[in-house]
C-alpha cells in the first residue's frame, strides 16, 4: 500500500511540474521574456547588464508609440533595444541638437534631467538609409539615447514593425537600478 502511495505522489508532483513548465513556456513565448541590456547605446536611461521585462503582447493588440523602448530583431542572431523616435506618416531631423517631427520642434523628456544633452549630429530623413520623405507605413525610426555611441536608424535605416518583440520599460536587476521606466 505505501509503495502505491508513493508512486501516486511521485506522479502527482511531475504533473505538476509538467504544469509548471507548459505555463512558464506559454509566457516566455507569448507573453513576457527577460533581456540584458548589452552595451552602451542606451545610456544614461539604460546601462549595461540592466535586466529588464520585454512585455510581448502589447503591440499584438496594439501600436508603438513616440518614445516607447523597444526590443527587435536586428538579425537572426540579435536583438536591439532602441528608443521609438519616429511613427508611420513622420518626417524626423535633427538641427543644433533639437529634434523636430513634421518639421516642428519636439522635447524629449527623457532627457529633461540631465545637465547636458547628450549630442545628435544633424540629419533628416532623406539623408538616411532608404532616402524617405516620411516614415512609411509599418516601419518605425529608432534612435538609442546614447547618440554619439548607437547603431540605429542613422545606420540601420527603419525598422519594421513585424521585427518588434515588444516594449520594454521594467528594470528589475541590479536591485539598486529597480524601476519602471518613464518619458
Amino acid at each position: 500500500m505505501t509503495e502505491t502511495k508513493n508512486k501516486n505522489e511521485w506522479w502527482e508532483w511531475i504533473k505538476a511540474i509538467l504544469i509548471a513548465l507548459v505555463i512558464f513556456g506559454v509566457v516566455k513565448i507569448f507573453l513576457f521574456e527577460p533581456i540584458v541590456v548589452d552595451g552602451p547605446s542606451m545610456q544614461p536611461t539604460l546601462h549595461n547588464r540592466d535586466h529588464m521585462i520585454v512585455n510581448k503582447i502589447g503591440y499584438k493588440i496594439g501600436e508603438p508609440h513616440r518614445f516607447d523602448v523597444i526590443v527587435f530583431h536586428a538579425s537572426d542572431k540579435k536583438d536591439f533595444i532602441k528608443r521609438v523616435i519616429g511613427l508611420p506618416g513622420d518626417h524626423v531631423a535633427y538641427k543644433d541638437n533639437q529634434l523636430y517631427i513634421n518639421g516642428k520642434k519636439k522635447n524629449e523628456p527623457f532627457f529633461d534631467k540631465l545637465k547636458d544633452r547628450p549630442l545628435t549630429n544633424d540629419f533628416q530623413l532623406e539623408d538616411l538609409p532608404g532616402a524617405y520623405e516620411t516614415i512609411p507605413k509599418g516601419y518605425v525610426f529608432v534612435l538609442g539615447d546614447n547618440r554619439t555611441n548607437s547603431t540605429d536608424s542613422r545606420i540601420i535605416g527603419l525598422i519594421p514593425m513585424d521585427k518588434i518583440v515588444g516594449k520594454t520599460s521594467v528594470i528589475y536587476w541590479p536591485i539598486n537600478r529597480m524601476q519602471i521606466l518613464g518619458e
